[in-house]
């Protein structure tokens, strides 16, 4: 009977905190900086569900730069044919979802191989634009070195209007040019959360209500995600749908560390915030086309 009571307890103070939660973001811009090309797909998923939550919190305009691919040396447990494929489908994975959610048409979203330079040079944009009253959050999506060749070519003074969000040190560690301490040394402020993987990297029939959802804007959500499930390259993201790296902007819509922002999402969260979205804006009906 206690054991029971217990249970019952944790499910409604759970229940309370999705409820209590608010969209409350701190002052400032964002910035996205993701990989998924080598050799994790996961970034599949994350960017999906990154650019539906900032759509669904009305912060769209304030995302100020996405770029993808940023693992500028190839890993060895992904072959080159398979990376190309991989750049293809992050580019697919951003366009196609800022165009069917919209709010995007400001943004133009990079490969950060192949479009390098003009990767840096737009990240380099929007931190020269930073100040106290607008300051720049960068979520740390992959490695680091995209982020550091732009700090290299920005002013110092610039830097300490510069936040990155990290939640993995794998991402932290893995870069071919920077480490981890170089970029902290170029001033910028460390705001680290908990491995966002612990509540949304989970097993695939936790997101069915995505698949199986009405509206084609959320089963694109779904379809995007379960193409890192299909994924031969990796085996670690079979039987799971993984949008771990959406906890950071997550946390960052909720507050960040200004506002107290979520540490710990997980699917009820987003969920909730994408679904009452999808409710207030539905999408328009498509009858036959008129013959001519």
């Amino acid at each position: 009977m206690q054991k029971s009571v217990l249970i019952i307890f944790s499910i409604l103070f759970s229940y309370s905190q999705i409820m209590a939660q608010t969209i409350n973001a701190p002052k400032g811009r964002i910035a996205i900086v993701a990989d998924g090309n080598s050799p994790d797909p996961d970034d599949l998923g994350g960017t999906t569900i990154s650019l539906a939550l900032l759509r669904s919190a009305g912060l769209e305009d304030r995302l100020v730069h996405y770029s993808h691919s940023c693992d500028l040396e190839r890993d060895d447990r992904i072959s080159k044919k398979a990376e190309t494929e991989r750049h293809h489908l992050m580019q697919i994975a951003c366009d196609m979802t800022a165009r069917r959610w919209g709010g995007f048409k400001h943004l133009t979203f990079f490969d950060a191989i192949w479009q390098k330079e003009e990767t840096i040079t737009d990240l380099c944009f929007a931190i020269n634009a930073s100040s106290k009253e607008s300051p720049l959050w960068i979520i740390e999506a992959g490695e680091p070195d995209i982020i550091g060749m732009a700090l290299q070519k920005t002013p110092k003074e610039k830097h300490k209007f510069v936040k990155v969000i990290t939640h993995h040190p794998a991402n932290d560690n893995a870069g071919d040019f920077y480490t981890w301490q170089q970029i902290l040394d170029f001033g910028i402020e460390e705001v680290r959360i908990p491995d966002q993987n612990i509540n949304l990297k989970l097993p695939i029939a936790d997101w069915d209500w995505a698949k199986n959802h009405t509206d084609s804007r959320i089963q694109l959500l779904w379809t995007i995600g379960k193409l890192a499930e299909v994924d031969d390259v990796v085996k670690f993201q079979k039987g799971k749908w993984d949008c771990s790296d959406a906890g950071m902007i997550l946390y960052w819509i909720t507050g960040a560390n200004v506002n107290n922002g979520l540490k710990a999402g997980g699917p009820e969260v987003v969920k909730k915030i994408l679904l009452d979205y999808i409710k207030l804006n539905p999408e328009p009906k498509r009858g036959p086309k008129k013959k001519i």
